[in-house]
Formats: structure tokens, sequence, C-alpha cells
């Protein structure tokens, strides 16, 4: 039957495709809205437009700030003002002062301020979790459970602390932290919060990478509330001889990448200073003996949250060689059904924010550097097995794309690839093949330590059997791990962690000062202790 108008033909069908609707920023979520609220909301921590550094109880407008740019879509966005090593050395002595004061504050006094600083906290939580939007790249509710992760973890340690501090006392100065830009608020401010409950006075580098302002604010409403707390920017070599090794430091707290890691580790050491140091590893997924697929797909899609780029992030799978056939067919409808692009980005001002698994990467360099590195490895004989598009991305109209990278599936890096020892971070998996058990253990043990790492297998004695076999601080059965929350221990294997291992009582210990012989779980210099 020849077609009517009330059943087009299917050429007629397709002549004029739905277009797209086309995007545009939600009202109420620029980066001036974020910015004049923050103003509002602590006007102390801000002058004009630039953040200022608080130390000696004060907001100073010292430093030279750096020009910075949102990686969400290029806009100008407040820069780290940055110390100089004589500044920072007064901060560090002022902070010191701090510490011999509130190291005598009363527990319930602290409980009391920490409290008080957690609520404001939560009365700022959207303004936080938007800034985290715009500094850091992180999806809305990422960045909101970020600092939710923040703001009940810290109550659970103030309804928790009373025995846990019990026989112990504050360490002799204040705890200086430096930490990634990936987690500014759960892993940051979580920690000082911690630290400070704990009787120490606290220090913090801001991560010149973002998260300036999130942290700054954060750190406003702490010190209302009398918390001893110091906020500084600046360069890593300015400020290492005063954040690391000057003697004022009663405990060195470092989050990020194994190259720096190991220059902070060889200054403590050097020192005999009380340090915790976690730092990256190749977290792997392997996969023996297993017949679950319908289980897997969600999960792979879960790993791909924040484009990869925390510390117990997924990028190598260990595949067994004759179920190849059977994963691809779980994984790859997961990384083609992540969805990544513009956080703000709405069609009608009316709808909910955009629930993505990813945004951009943390700037534009980082993009590009993968960019680099996934081209060579390909030209190196590494089979790309999937390769998205920045078409397929949620963006606003001609806004920049230059931070952003497409999820990416490579199989058998070459040896020669920094994609087949270390971890990318960001949205690249690679996949690699393996006979048998013992060449399993190698490819998953391939960075020498791990913070976390997962076994699928069908066999629980298998995976009982194996599972201690694999160099990392957490092995789940089937299941991601993470870093975990309130009373759940964190630490790691080999080159991934040095110091004290943290997370429930183990983080009050690891601040705390206990019995002369006490030694604490960890990876020392000379002695390795586990929980």
């Amino acid at each position: 039957m020849a077609p009517t108008a009330e059943s087009p033909s299917n050429s007629q069908r397709n002549a004029h495709p739905t277009p797209a609707p086309t995007l545009r920023l939600k009202p109420g979520t620029s980066w001036q809205d974020a910015w004049q609220r923050s103003l509002a909301a602590a006007p102390e921590a801000f002058r004009d437009d630039q953040a200022l550094n608080l130390w000696a109880a004060a907001w100073h407008p010292d430093g030279d700030p750096l020009p910075a740019t949102s990686p969400v879509d290029g806009t100008p966005v407040a820069g780290p003002p940055r110390l100089d090593a004589d500044a920072a050395l007064h901060a560090v002595r002022a902070s010191l002062d701090q510490h011999r004061a509130w190291r005598h504050v009363p527990l319930t006094e602290r409980k009391a301020r920490i409290s008080a600083a957690l609520d404001a906290l939560t009365e700022h939580r959207e303004l936080l979790a938007l800034l985290l939007v715009w500094e850091i790249g992180k999806p809305w509710k990422l960045a909101q459970a970020d600092v939710d992760r923040a703001i009940d973890g810290v109550r659970w340690y103030v309804s928790e602390i009373d025995r846990m501090i019990a026989d112990r006392t504050p360490l002799p100065g204040p705890v200086s932290n430096i930490a990634s830009w990936n987690y500014p608020m759960s892993v940051l401010i979580h920690a000082m919060l911690v630290q400070a409950l704990a009787g120490n006075a606290v220090i913090a580098k801001t991560p010149t990478d973002g998260g300036l302002v999130c942290l700054t604010l954060a750190c406003a409403l702490a010190a209302r509330e009398g918390v001893p707390a110091t906020l500084v920017s600046g360069s890593g070599k300015e400020l290492s001889p005063s954040l690391v090794r000057s003697p004022e430091i009663g405990c060195v707290s470092f989050v990020g990448g194994r190259d720096t890691g190991a220059r902070v580790a060889t200054a403590v050491a050097d020192l005999g200073k009380r340090h915790i140091l976690e730092q990256e590893g190749l977290n792997t997924w392997g996969i023996w003996n297993y017949t679950d697929w319908p289980s897997l797909t969600p999960l792979v899609r879960k790993t791909f949250d924040y484009a990869k780029q925390r510390c117990t992030a997924y990028p190598r799978f260990v595949v067994q060689r004759e179920a190849f056939a059977d994963f691809l067919a779980a994984y790859l409808p997961a990384v083609r059904s992540v969805r990544f692009g513009h956080p703000l980005a709405v069609a009608d001002p009316a709808d909910p924010l955009p629930e993505l698994d990813f945004g951009p990467l943390i700037n534009a360099a980082k993009a590009k550097e993968l960019a680099d590195l996934t081209t060579e490895a390909i030209s190196r004989g590494a089979v790309p097995l999937h390769r998205g598009s920045l078409a397929d991305g949620h963006f606003l109209p001609s806004q920049d794309t230059s931070a952003y990278f497409p999820p990416t599936t490579l199989l058998a890096p070459p040896s020669s690839s920094p994609l087949h020892h270390a971890e990318p971070f960001g949205p690249v998996d690679t996949l690699v093949l393996v006979d048998t058990e013992a060449e399993l253990l190698a490819a998953m043990n391939a960075s020498n330590g791990a913070l976390v790492a997962s076994l699928s297998c069908d066999d629980k004695d298998t995976f009982d059997r194996l599972a201690p076999q694999i160099r990392a601080f957490k092995v789940g059965h089937g299941k991601p791990r993470s870093r975990g929350d309130r009373d759940e221990l964190f630490g790691g294997f080999g080159n991934s962690w040095s110091g004290a291992f943290v997370g429930g009582e183990l983080l009050v210990r690891a601040v705390t000062e206990g019995p002369e012989s006490e030694r604490l779980p960890g990876n020392f210099p000379d002695y390795h202790l586990m929980p």
C-alpha cells in the first residue's frame, strides 16, 4: 500500500530527524553566581576577585594570584594566591602557637566547635558543591556526595572520638596537609576537621590545579567557630621546606602521585617525622573462571565515575583469555552507555542538572596528555576496542571542550607505554589477557602495590586462595572497593603508601601519641605492620 499522510515512508520519516535540543547553562549556576554567593557567605575570606590566605587566625591579602580557568568550559575563575617561602614559614610558626593553645582545649569544647563548623558546612552544602563543579569539573551529584561524605564522616568521628582519644595526646606540632585536587571536601576537609578534633592545629596547602574557592569557603566557616586552621597557596618547591621539613610540623599528611610522594617520603624519613602518604597505584580488576556477566555490566559503568580521576579507580582489567569474548559482551555495552559533558548544561531552565558519569578532566593539558599516550600506545601495537567521541558529549553550543576526553579502551598496551604500568587518571581502560593464574597475579601486581583491587570468580575458595597474593590493601570479590568511610580502614601496599594507615580509629591514632613503645600500623622505613 502506498504511504499516506498518516503513514509516511521510511525515507520521509528519516528526511528531517528531530534535532537535539540546544543546551544552555542552568540559571543560577554560573561561576559568577557561585563567586558572589561565596563572597556573601564569607566576606572575610575574599577580596574583589581574589581568595585570601588564612594564617595566624586571620585572612591575609598576601601572595601572587595565578590566573586560572575552569575545566568545565574555560571560564576564568579565582587562582591560588601563592605565598613565598618566608611567608609560609611565618604561617607555620603561627600555626604552632595555635596548636599549643588548642591541644589544651577540653574535648567537649573541641567537639562543640567542630559540630558548629559542620552545621555551617551543611547550611552551605549546595554552594560548596557548585564550587566543586566549576573548579574541578565534578558532575552535580558527585559534587554533592563529596560534600556530604565530609560532613557525615566528621559527624561520625564527633560521636566516636571519646573512645578513640582515651589515653592519647595530641602531637607536638600541627598536622600539615598536602592533597591532590580531586576530593577537596571528603578527603582534605574531612581529614583536617578530624585532626583538629583530636587536638591538633591543622595546615593545608591548596591544590594548584583546583578547589581553591571551595576550600577557602570551608575553612572560613570552620575558622569562624574557632577551629585552628591554616590555608595557604604556593608552589611545592617554595612551600615544601616549611610544610614538610619545618621542625614545627608534627605530622605530614600527603595525598597525590608517586613522584611527589617519593620526595616527601624521603624528607620525612630523614627527619623521623610522623607521616601519612597516600600515593597512586595501578588498581586492577581480575576476571578468572567467571560467568555472572549480567552483574558485571553496571559495575563497569560505575568505574567511569568522575572520569576515573580518583585514587580507587579501576583502569586495568586482567581477563582470562578463554573468557574474553563473554567479557567484551558485558563490557562494551557499559562503556558505550557512559554519559559525559558539561555538568551544568540543560535543555530547559526548569530541567534538573544532568546525570552524568563525568565532566571534564582537571585541565586541557591532562586531556592532551591522555590523547598523546593513547595514540602512541596504538602506534606501538595496542588494539583500540572502544574510542568514544566528543560528538557524543553533553555540551553547550560552541563551548570550549579542550579539557574533555571521551571513554577509551585499549587491549594489550605495549610494555613501553606508561599506560601499561601507571595509573592514567582519566577515562582510559587497558585490558590484558592471561592464560594462567601466575600470569593473572603478575598482571594484577604490575605497579608494585595498589590501594584496591577486585577479582571476579565464581568459586569463593578460588578467590580466598588468590586474593592474598594480590598486592592491594583491599580486594573485592566481584565488586569494587572504595577508600571507605567511618570505621573502615584504608592504606596501601608497596609503593602506593608510606607511613601510617588511616580510617576509623587508625586516623585518630595516626595524629595522636600513645604509649612510648607504640608501633602504628602502616608502611614505615623500618617496619611494615598490618592492622
